[in-house]
Protein backbone atom coordinates (compact mmCIF):
# COMPACT_ATOMS: atom_id res chain seq x y z
CA UNK A 1 0.00 0.00 0.00
CA UNK A 2 1.12 3.57 -1.31
CA UNK A 3 0.82 5.81 2.00
CA UNK A 4 -1.64 8.45 1.26
CA UNK A 5 -0.32 12.16 1.29
CA UNK A 6 0.87 12.88 4.64
CA UNK A 7 2.59 16.08 4.58
CA UNK A 8 1.04 17.73 6.95
CA UNK A 9 2.11 17.50 10.12
CA UNK A 10 -1.20 17.97 11.87
CA UNK A 11 -2.84 15.26 9.75
CA UNK A 12 0.08 13.11 11.47
CA UNK A 13 0.00 13.99 14.39
CA UNK A 14 -3.85 13.23 14.54
CA UNK A 15 -3.58 9.46 12.75
CA UNK A 16 -0.56 9.26 15.29
CA UNK A 17 -2.46 9.93 18.42
CA UNK A 18 -5.31 7.63 17.20
CA UNK A 19 -2.83 4.58 16.25
CA UNK A 20 0.15 4.66 18.48
CA UNK A 21 0.43 2.70 22.01
CA UNK A 22 -0.06 4.61 24.56
CA UNK A 23 2.27 2.60 26.92
CA UNK A 24 5.81 1.26 25.84
CA UNK A 25 5.83 -2.76 25.07
CA UNK A 26 6.37 -4.66 27.98
CA UNK A 27 9.14 -7.02 27.07
CA UNK A 28 8.35 -9.65 24.76
CA UNK A 29 4.96 -9.53 25.84
CA UNK A 30 3.28 -11.32 23.13
CA UNK A 31 6.65 -12.93 21.45
CA UNK A 32 4.55 -14.13 17.94
CA UNK A 33 3.86 -10.59 16.89
CA UNK A 34 7.66 -9.84 18.25
CA UNK A 35 9.29 -6.80 15.45
CA UNK A 36 12.77 -7.17 14.44
CA UNK A 37 15.57 -8.31 12.34
CA UNK A 38 13.94 -12.12 12.49
CA UNK A 39 11.14 -10.63 9.88
CA UNK A 40 13.13 -11.11 7.02
CA UNK A 41 16.05 -13.16 8.50
CA UNK A 42 14.84 -15.96 10.91
CA UNK A 43 17.60 -17.91 11.23
CA UNK A 44 19.03 -14.44 13.15
CA UNK A 45 16.10 -14.67 16.13
CA UNK A 46 17.99 -15.33 19.53
CA UNK A 47 17.91 -18.57 21.34
CA UNK A 48 15.89 -16.33 24.06
CA UNK A 49 15.06 -20.17 25.83
CA UNK A 50 18.29 -20.15 26.62
CA UNK A 51 17.81 -16.88 28.93
CA UNK A 52 19.56 -14.70 26.58
CA UNK A 53 18.34 -11.72 27.64
CA UNK A 54 18.12 -8.25 25.43
CA UNK A 55 19.39 -5.17 26.49
CA UNK A 56 16.79 -2.48 26.48
CA UNK A 57 17.22 0.45 24.71
CA UNK A 58 14.93 3.36 23.34
CA UNK A 59 15.06 5.85 20.18
CA UNK A 60 12.96 9.10 19.66
CA UNK A 61 11.37 9.19 16.46
CA UNK A 62 11.41 12.57 15.79
CA UNK A 63 8.77 14.39 13.29
CA UNK A 64 9.19 17.93 12.57
CA UNK A 65 6.19 19.96 12.09
CA UNK A 66 7.49 22.55 9.24
CA UNK A 67 4.92 24.64 7.71
CA UNK A 68 5.39 23.22 4.47
CA UNK A 69 5.70 19.43 5.31
CA UNK A 70 7.04 17.62 8.02
CA UNK A 71 9.82 15.49 8.23
CA UNK A 72 12.18 12.94 10.11
CA UNK A 73 15.26 14.22 11.90
CA UNK A 74 18.07 11.25 11.93
CA UNK A 75 21.62 11.44 12.66
CA UNK A 76 24.77 9.71 11.35
CA UNK A 77 26.49 7.74 13.97
CA UNK A 78 30.10 9.17 14.26
CA UNK A 79 33.05 7.08 12.52
CA UNK A 80 34.97 6.72 15.83
CA UNK A 81 32.25 4.64 17.38
CA UNK A 82 32.87 1.06 18.31
CA UNK A 83 29.87 -0.56 17.34
CA UNK A 84 27.80 0.41 14.19
CA UNK A 85 29.92 3.65 13.16
CA UNK A 86 29.17 5.76 10.34
CA UNK A 87 25.26 4.25 9.89
CA UNK A 88 22.21 6.38 9.94
CA UNK A 89 20.14 6.35 13.24
CA UNK A 90 17.42 7.52 15.17
CA UNK A 91 18.79 9.97 18.84
CA UNK A 92 18.82 7.01 21.30
CA UNK A 93 20.78 4.94 23.45
CA UNK A 94 20.39 1.73 26.20
CA UNK A 95 18.07 2.25 28.74
CA UNK A 96 20.04 3.21 32.17
CA UNK A 97 18.12 2.44 35.89
CA UNK A 98 17.80 6.00 36.43
CA UNK A 99 15.28 6.62 33.38
CA UNK A 100 11.40 6.05 34.55
CA UNK A 101 10.31 5.51 31.19
CA UNK A 102 11.92 4.55 27.63
CA UNK A 103 10.31 7.84 27.00
CA UNK A 104 13.23 9.44 29.48
CA UNK A 105 15.91 7.32 28.04
CA UNK A 106 15.38 8.59 24.16
CA UNK A 107 14.20 12.13 25.46
CA UNK A 108 17.91 12.58 27.73
CA UNK A 109 19.78 10.25 24.70
CA UNK A 110 18.32 12.81 21.83
CA UNK A 111 19.68 15.87 24.33
CA UNK A 112 22.92 14.03 25.08
CA UNK A 113 23.94 13.25 21.24
CA UNK A 114 22.31 16.29 19.55
CA UNK A 115 21.31 19.01 22.03
CA UNK A 116 17.48 18.87 20.97
CA UNK A 117 15.90 20.54 23.51
CA UNK A 118 13.13 18.83 25.20
CA UNK A 119 11.04 22.06 25.80
CA UNK A 120 11.03 21.70 21.32
CA UNK A 121 9.18 17.97 21.97
CA UNK A 122 5.75 16.77 21.98
CA UNK A 123 5.35 13.42 22.52
CA UNK A 124 2.56 10.82 20.72
CA UNK A 125 3.22 7.05 21.54
CA UNK A 126 4.82 3.74 21.18
CA UNK A 127 5.58 2.04 18.23
CA UNK A 128 5.76 -1.41 18.99
CA UNK A 129 9.43 -2.46 19.79
CA UNK A 130 12.01 -4.15 17.36
CA UNK A 131 14.49 -6.69 18.45
CA UNK A 132 17.68 -6.39 16.60
CA UNK A 133 20.30 -8.60 15.71
CA UNK A 134 22.92 -7.82 17.70
CA UNK A 135 20.06 -8.36 20.93
CA UNK A 136 18.76 -4.99 21.46
CA UNK A 137 14.59 -4.71 22.35
CA UNK A 138 14.68 -1.26 21.36
CA UNK A 139 11.68 1.07 21.87
CA UNK A 140 10.95 3.73 19.35
CA UNK A 141 9.12 6.90 21.22
CA UNK A 142 7.39 9.29 17.94
CA UNK A 143 7.25 12.88 19.10
CA UNK A 144 6.53 15.93 17.52
CA UNK A 145 9.06 18.80 16.91
CA UNK A 146 8.33 21.58 16.69
CA UNK A 147 10.86 24.25 14.43
CA UNK A 148 12.90 26.56 15.99
CA UNK A 149 15.05 24.29 17.92
CA UNK A 150 18.89 24.60 17.54
CA UNK A 151 20.96 21.13 17.82
CA UNK A 152 24.46 21.14 19.52
CA UNK A 153 25.99 17.77 17.90
CA UNK A 154 28.29 15.93 20.15
CA UNK A 155 31.10 14.77 17.66
CA UNK A 156 31.90 11.73 19.66
CA UNK A 157 28.76 9.91 19.04
CA UNK A 158 27.39 11.61 16.23
CA UNK A 159 28.98 13.11 12.89
CA UNK A 160 25.91 15.07 11.19
CA UNK A 161 22.13 15.46 12.11
CA UNK A 162 19.81 15.72 9.04
CA UNK A 163 15.82 15.40 7.83
CA UNK A 164 14.24 13.42 5.35
CA UNK A 165 10.98 13.81 4.22
CA UNK A 166 8.20 12.18 5.82
CA UNK A 167 6.51 11.66 2.99
CA UNK A 168 9.53 10.06 1.44
CA UNK A 169 9.72 7.77 4.20
CA UNK A 170 6.11 6.64 4.47
CA UNK A 171 5.88 5.50 0.87
CA UNK A 172 5.96 2.06 0.49
CA UNK A 173 8.24 2.26 -2.55
CA UNK A 174 11.01 3.71 -1.50
CA UNK A 175 10.78 0.50 0.92
CA UNK A 176 13.36 -1.00 -0.85
CA UNK A 177 14.86 -5.36 0.10
CA UNK A 178 18.71 -5.45 -0.14
CA UNK A 179 21.11 -8.08 0.87
CA UNK A 180 24.63 -8.49 1.87
CA UNK A 181 26.74 -11.37 3.26
CA UNK A 182 27.05 -11.36 7.25
CA UNK A 183 29.04 -13.97 9.43
CA UNK A 184 28.66 -16.17 6.66
CA UNK A 185 25.34 -16.29 5.46
CA UNK A 186 23.06 -14.14 3.36
CA UNK A 187 20.92 -11.34 5.21
CA UNK A 188 17.66 -9.74 3.39
CA UNK A 189 17.06 -5.93 5.26
CA UNK A 190 14.98 -2.94 4.45
CA UNK A 191 16.60 0.08 2.71
CA UNK A 192 15.55 3.59 2.02
CA UNK A 193 18.37 5.64 0.10
CA UNK A 194 18.11 9.10 0.10
CA UNK A 195 20.13 11.90 -1.76
CA UNK A 196 23.52 9.80 -0.83
CA UNK A 197 22.56 8.35 2.55
CA UNK A 198 22.06 5.09 2.87
CA UNK A 199 19.48 4.81 5.74
CA UNK A 200 18.93 0.15 6.89
CA UNK A 201 19.13 -1.85 9.41
CA UNK A 202 17.36 -1.40 12.41
CA UNK A 203 16.49 2.54 11.77
CA UNK A 204 15.16 1.29 8.11
CA UNK A 205 13.54 -1.57 10.29
CA UNK A 206 11.79 0.74 12.80
CA UNK A 207 10.71 2.81 9.75
CA UNK A 208 8.71 0.26 8.52
CA UNK A 209 7.10 -0.64 11.24
CA UNK A 210 5.85 2.68 11.63
CA UNK A 211 4.21 2.77 7.79
CA UNK A 212 2.56 -0.84 9.06
CA UNK A 213 1.31 0.65 11.89
CA UNK A 214 -0.03 4.10 10.75
CA UNK A 215 -0.35 3.62 6.81
CA UNK A 216 -0.71 -0.29 6.59
CA UNK A 217 -3.84 -2.46 5.33
CA UNK A 218 -6.38 -2.00 7.96
CA UNK A 219 -4.72 1.02 9.45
Amino acid sequence: MIAETIAPASVFEARALARLRREPPGFLERRADLKGDHALDPESWPDLDEGIQPRVAAVLVPVVAHPTGASILLTERAANMRQHSGQIAFPGGKMDPEDATPLATALREAEEEIGLDQRHVRPLGYLDAYLSGTNFFVVPAVAMVEPGFHLRINPHEVACAFEVPLDFLMDERHHELHAREWKGRIRTYYAMPFEGRYIWGVTAGILRNMHERLYGDGA
